[in-house]
């Protein structure tokens, strides 16, 4: 006979104590803590337990008793269903002061390291349109609102959407009508974009199925005016001319018209783009991308340095910010910060000599062309090797001679044998993808032994876990954390480590 599972109750009156992990906040019930998403600490509100754990509980509200005093009203319609910006009803002040604390409480309880007085967070130079990068999925079937269920409207359950993937339901898309991150053109190119495809009989793609012809639209702009649209589709396989060109199919034909389309109504567009992408995701690294109009990419500056950026190059989403971000990074590296040794290490040459630095996961080189010029070589590490042909072309356009990029799994080159042949680093400079540095990585790092280290980290709870690992020979000097991306949780964290 089997048991029936007791039903979770609804908590009545509980008042919001904090922000948590991942845009949630929560509060205590009994013993046990309750996450719960789309509140602010000081609201007064019942909540239905949606999921009960031994040590924490989820929770969902159902309804509002009293608003928090320091509730902000949201200014995106989609806020509390697209998911992206998680806190828009939080003021920016608050959120700053909820990053703060995110990177100290991270890097104390996980770190267990001596650490010095933080820096005060560095605010985001834009809260608003600071983007320069939107990807827009394409589906024949719309994600749908309880109100929208509910209303039963006719035919609305089987529309078609341009817009965000909705977390748990990886074939539907919220249609988004107005997003505030990034200047608005690229909200009307999208939604022109909408508009056209139905009228035209252009089919919207299906996950599941894997048929229909819009399926991706990617939207970049850069700070010299420039804008890039990249628009994936999902040609009918079996529909090609004789010599196999499917371009020259029904579908091709139709998906060349869109591009016209889109080329007349924005002039404003200089690099549109297109591919057919017959893969069951919508990653693009290994596609062959085509011209339509104009050139293959756009470019960013810093300073007076420029970057290229093409329709696979990883370039920071927050320009302006990257700027603020990058200059930490600098001054990290080569600043007199109570350093009691000499900034480089080799006795060959004077002690007034440039230091040699290693970029680790460099990237297009944006770090390691920005600091070049201090520098007597920078020598950047990165597994894509797309991305390292990116950074080489980026010192050629600002006839930077004092770099050198290489491919591959970091553990993999970063060697004993390729610090003998390039030489012992003076400083490295480390910005790794969330789940931070390999073991091995940081291994090599300590037999390298540099006089300074700084890392850069989108994962503060990754970054003191491997601060941890360098703590038996490196003392943190100082901690910048940084903001790149206002309304939501994610912050960046800088830290310089100098030679016990």
């Amino acid at each position: 006979m089997s048991r029936k599972k007791k039903p979770l109750p609804i908590l009545e009156q509980v008042e919001i104590e904090a922000c948590a992990a991942e845009g949630k906040s929560l509060f205590h019930w009994d013993d046990l803590v309750v996450f719960v998403p789309f509140c602010v600490p000081g609201d007064i509100v019942d909540v239905q337990i949606r999921r009960k754990k031994h040590s924490f509980a989820e929770g969902e509200v159902v309804r509002f008793i009293q608003y928090s005093k320091v509730r902000e009203e949201p200014r995106c319609k989609h806020f509390g269903i697209c998911g992206g910006c998680k806190w828009q009803n939080l003021p920016y002040s608050e959120q700053l002061k909820m990053k703060e604390q995110q990177v100290k409480d991270q890097l104390t309880r996980i770190g267990k390291i001596e650490l010095p007085e933080f820096r005060p967070i560095l605010g985001s130079v834009k809260q608003w349109e600071y983007r320069n990068k939107m990807d827009y999925g394409c589906a024949n079937k719309r994600w749908l609102t309880k109100e929208e269920i509910q209303s039963e409207i006719e035919g609305i359950k089987n529309t078609p959407a341009i817009g965000f993937h909705i977390t748990g339901a990886f074939d539907k898309i919220l249609p988004i009508e107005k997003c505030w991150l990034m200047d608005d053109l690229h909200n009307q190119i999208r939604n022109e974009i909408f508009d056209y495809a139905p009228k035209n009989d252009i089919s919207f793609f299906d996950l599941r199925e894997q048929v229909g012809l819009l399926r991706d639209v990617i939207i970049r702009n850069s700070n010299t005016g420039e804008w890039m649209v990249i628009i994936q589709f999902h040609l009918d396989s079996s529909a090609a001319d004789n010599e196999g060109n499917r371009w020259e199919s029904e579908d091709g034909k139709k998906a060349l018209a869109l591009l016209q389309f889109v080329a007349d109504k924005f002039p404003q567009i200089s690099s549109l783009l297109y591919l057919d992408n017959q893969k069951c995701n919508d990653t693009i690294g290994d596609q062959d991308i085509l011209v339509f109009k104009g050139n293959d990419h756009i470019f960013e500056t810093m300073e007076d340095l420029k970057f290229k950026v093409g329709p696979k190059s990883f370039y920071q989403t927050n320009t302006d910010q990257a700027y603020h971000l990058y200059s930490v990074v600098r001054e990290f590296a080569f600043a007199g910060c109570s350093s009691k040794t000499s900034l480089t290490s080799d006795t060959s040459v004077s002690s007034n000599s440039l230091p040699l630095v290693y970029d680790l996961y460099t990237g297009t080189g944006t770090i390691a062309n920005f600091v070049a010029r201090k520098a007597r070589k920078v020598i950047g590490i990165e597994y894509v090797p797309e991305a390292i042909e990116d950074a080489k072309v980026n010192s050629q356009i600002n006839t930077i001679d004092n770099t050198l990029f290489f491919a591959g799994d970091m553990k993999d080159v970063l060697n004993d044998e390729f610090i003998s042949e390039h030489g012992r680093p003076d400083i490295i400079i480390t910005d790794p993808p969330r789940a931070g540095m390999h073991p091995d990585v940081v291994q090599t790092i300590l037999r390298t032994s540099p006089n300074r280290i700084v890392y850069v980290s989108c994962n503060p709870a990754t970054q003191a876990r491997d601060l941890q690992m360098l703590d038996c020979d490196y003392r943190v000097i100082a901690v910048q954390p940084v903001d790149m991306f206002p309304h939501t949780p994610h912050v960046e964290n800088v830290v310089l480590l100098e030679k016990k």
